[in-house]
């Protein structure tokens, strides 16, 4: 009897966990469904993808990520768990050039049923993509331009995580992390904040961050909301002052805020997501590093798709997903005043297509992308036409990829 109560809850938990992401070898020992101790596992992901630019009418073939997974289960209390990029095919000094970086690399401390603690280099939860970024769990070539340009995705950083549930409130999960902050020297106008990002390479760790999240599973949705504030300077207090900009851990601050929802069933899928990022000392950084920082961005984006196999036979393991997806953000939603506006900032995504999976973890996928943006503004060109190509406002570009996760 309490064999089969085990087995029961086991099951439940991965009932919950699949909802966001395919059950693989490493959700596996993420949910605590490997029962044997001292286990190695491992598994991975990757996609590949061509693109056709309708305006250039040119077209680009690349293998856009392979991730190596590697983990293990020391006991029934700790595990090892570990990512290992590899972008675009190949590391070279030219241009195009690929990255082989770590995506995650951590230790997991079960601390009770309801509660456990990682530490390492991970992803804090925040937003969909972040934690839910294998390419079979998600409609399109690309990850969201919301979840690419306002929320980095894949963002991690060296830090302590507390996740936890509530038993008196069913289905309500939370986490808590503190994390090295974001370096705002690096920061790219036109990227967001993702170009200040650390992950785990000498971090300047003088300066930290707190996230914090809620999630809910209420029936056939996901509810979560989460939020982020760090310290981006990371300098002494003596060059802190020479550059004019707030020091200590919290020093030159970057806040976000992100909510999200998402709905399956009976072949229906909706997915929709707002943020916002708010960067006050963005003056003082500009000041400082000439970045053209903005002081606030905002994005948000709905998608909603429909299983067609679930027209013809509602058990079968295969699916065919065609999905509609509008994404608007604008990068310089407010400016301070020695930055300079820039429209090719201001975006729209119509995105529509098919995603079909013949089998649990592999994906075929095609997709057309309508992007619209304002004026590009002229005077932040450095080198003038017939070097610098024309820009236009409205583009059109189709993707036709594969994807897989074991």
């Amino acid at each position: 009897m309490s064999r089969f109560l085990l087995t029961s809850l086991l099951l439940i938990f991965a009932s919950y966990y699949t909802f966001a992401q395919v059950l693989t070898h490493e959700d596996s020992l993420s949910a605590g469904l490997i029962r044997s101790n001292n286990v190695t596992v491992i598994s991975g992901y990757g996609q590949a993808k061509v693109q056709y630019d309708f305006r250039a009418k040119t077209a680009v073939a690349n293998l856009t990520r392979n991730v190596l997974f590697l983990g293990h289960k020391f006991n029934d209390k700790i595990y090892f768990f570990s990512e290992m990029e590899l972008e675009n095919a190949k590391v070279t000094n030219g241009n195009p050039s690929g990255e082989i970086s770590m995506e995650q690399l951590f230790l997991k401390f079960n601390l009770n049923r309801d509660l456990y603690l990682q530490a390492g280099l991970f992803i804090p939860r925040m937003g969909i993509i972040n934690e839910n970024h294998l390419p079979t769990t998600f409609n399109g070539n690309d990850r969201t331009y919301v979840e690419t340009f306002v929320i980095p995705s894949t963002w991690r950083e060296i830090g302590v995580g507390l996740y936890g549930n509530l038993r008196s409130i069913p289905g309500l999960n939370y986490s808590f992390a503190v994390v090295n902050g974001l370096n705002s020297s690096t920061f790219v106008n036109g990227s967001g904040i993702a170009e200040g990002k650390q992950e785990g390479s000498n971090a300047t760790a003088s300066n930290l961050a707190v996230t914090g999240s809620l999630l809910y599973y209420l029936k056939n949705w996901r509810l979560q909301a989460s939020a982020y504030y760090g310290g981006s300077a990371g300098l002494i207090k003596r060059v802190a002052d020479s550059l004019q900009l707030k020091s200590g851990p919290f020093g030159t601050p970057v806040s976000l805020v992100e909510a999200n929802a998402q709905y399956h069933n009976n072949g229906i899928s909706f997915r929709a997501l707002a943020t916002m990022v708010k960067i006050p000392d963005a003056f003082a950084i500009n000041r400082a590093y000439a970045n053209n920082t903005p002081s606030m961005m905002v994005g948000y984006y709905a998608e909603l798709g429909y299983d067609l196999f679930r027209l013809l036979e509602t058990r079968s393991t295969k699916t065919f997903v065609v999905f509609a997806r509008e994404e608007f953000l604008d990068l310089n939603y407010r400016i301070p005043a020695n930055g300079i506006r820039n429209g090719i900032n201001v975006k729209n995504y119509t995105v529509l297509g098919f995603t079909f999976r013949p089998v649990s973890g592999v994906v075929v996928k095609a997709d057309y992308v309508l992007r619209r943006t304002d004026e590009r503004n002229e005077d932040l060109i450095v080198t003038p036409f017939p070097q610098q190509l024309p820009y236009y406002t409205s583009n059109g570009f189709f993707n036709l990829g594969i994807g897989y996760s074991f």
